[in-house]
């Protein structure tokens, strides 16, 4: 494991439902996780289909002690958690944490809701890891582990929704899904988030074109991405929670059409890597 390196790993970049065939095999068909490395520590954020093999990957590097968070608690962002295999390892420590519901229900409840007959053949407590749930407030600054900053804000979606920024040796990774912009404005809270990032990871389900007979729906598109970026001096802007009709062909236009007006952008796929090297005294 790279001490020096802040890593980035997609899971599942797909947005509302899984999807496969061969048309979206390049980009992937899993819904929302990514993970995140700051040198020794490993963050996950959301647990939508790709937590499945983002688990198998954790078992196999031999990670036993980490933290997932949540944005927020619809299908397509915790669809993996029953199917995520270290929480059935007695070996195993992860600390799951959500701020959407604060003072609605905690994040045990949400969990203990969801992983449930009839939903689920079984309770939670058939699990072995030792999980431990926290709650915040959008809003609160977390620090979960030694040197990692995580900053969170809320964003614009039904029923609620926490952005994450990431702080760690210098670097800043920001997580924006999902959110709807207002026509015309740039959401200032996600503009504290991914100021002088050095990755914004965000919402890009739809097109300025698609959004007058998507709008209500709590997303948002590339072309208001490439805005919010160039405003607040981010460096690079992965396109993320693609619509699932979205076909590969369809992902490489607009990543195309995204990287012309902002040479950082790329659509982001199932399984890709991205690596910033970090300095360690530099730690915010």
């Amino acid at each position: 494991m790279d001490d020096d390196v802040f890593l980035v790993r997609f899971w599942g970049v797909r947005g509302s439902i899984s999807v496969s065939g061969p048309e979206f095999s390049r980009y992937g068909g899993n819904t929302i996780c990514i993970e995140m490395r700051c040198g020794k520590h490993t963050l996950l954020f959301d647990a939508g289909s790709g937590l499945r093999p983002a688990g198998w990957a954790l078992q196999a590097s031999g990670v036993t002690d980490f933290d997932l968070f949540f944005t927020h608690c619809h299908y397509d962002h915790i669809i993996g958690l029953p199917a995520f295999k270290p929480i059935y390892d007695r070996s195993v420590k992860v600390r799951l944490w959500s701020g959407h519901l604060a003072g609605r229900m905690t994040t045990r409840q949400m969990v203990d809701e969801f992983m449930r007959p009839p939903w689920f053949p079984v309770k939670l407590d058939i699990c072995k890891a030792s999980i431990d749930c926290r709650d915040f407030v959008s809003g609160d600054v977390l620090r979960p582990r030694e040197g990692v900053v995580v900053r969170t804000g809320s964003l614009n979606h039904p029923g609620g929704c926490v952005g994450y920024r990431v702080e760690w040796g210098g670097r800043v990774v920001a997580v924006i899904t999902d959110t709807e912009h207002e026509p015309d404005k740039l959401d200032q809270t996600v503009l504290g988030l991914i100021q002088d990032a050095d990755l914004v990871i965000y919402d890009c389900a739809y097109t300025e074109e698609e959004m007058e007979r998507r709008r209500g729906n709590g997303h948002s598109t590339w072309q208001q991405g490439v805005k919010l970026c160039e405003a607040a001096g981010a460096r690079e802007l992965a396109l993320f929670h693609h619509d699932p009709t979205r076909t590969d062909e369809e992902l490489d236009e607009i990543e195309k059409l995204a990287k012309d007006r902002f040479a950082g952008a790329f659509a982001a796929r199932d399984g890709q890597t991205v690596k910033f090297p970090v300095s360690l005294h530099k730690k915010r």
